[in-house]
């Protein structure tokens, strides 16, 4: 029996074709597509919650009414400092603009990086807390609005109770 023998010719590996796997993934190619719109329209949306959060303060924080009281002779000044619950109007929606200013720069970061998820939940999540407060703001003002003419119609006729018994 004869021995048959095969060799396998293996080329000499040399050192640029050996090389060591990346530690850090190779960038995606891939564009932002939708995300990047969404992203923009959410930097947008921001400028526009700044603008009008600003407005509502400022204009809110200035004004001042002279009110005639019973006659032309007794007159009323009002202001919002006048009571706590447009105090709170005031100060949550500047505290609502200045978050908003501060998270100009995160939206920034989503629009650069769509596919980041992290400064999207951190967005997310603070954007809930300040939506929270706005909120808040609103149901103080409109029930302080709404059951002020009801809370001063009962005082008026609890003032008249005592003189008719």
């Amino acid at each position: 029996m004869m021995s048959e023998s095969t060799a396998v010719d293996m080329p000499e590996s040399s050192s640029v074709s050996k090389g060591k796997a990346p530690l850090i993934a190779a960038p995606m190619n891939k564009k932002g597509g939708y995300k990047k719109g969404v992203a923009i329209f959410d930097f947008i949306l921001r400028l526009a919650a700044i603008a009008t959060a600003l407005a509502a303060a400022a204009s809110m924080g200035t004004s001042d009414e002279t009110l005639p009281f019973f006659t032309q002779f007794f007159q009323f000044q009002a202001s919002y400092d006048d009571l706590p619950t447009f105090q709170f109007f005031v100060i949550a929606m500047a505290i609502v603009a200045g978050y908003l200013v501060l998270s100009l720069p995160f939206s920034i970061v989503a629009i650069v990086r769509p596919h980041a998820a992290g400064p999207r939940l951190l967005l997310l999540l603070l954007d809930t807390v300040a939506l929270t407060l706005k909120h808040c703001r609103r149901c103080c003002s409109c029930c302080h609005s709404l059951l002020g003419p009801q809370w001063q119609r009962e005082r008026k006729l609890a003032c008249y109770l005592p003189a008719v018994w």
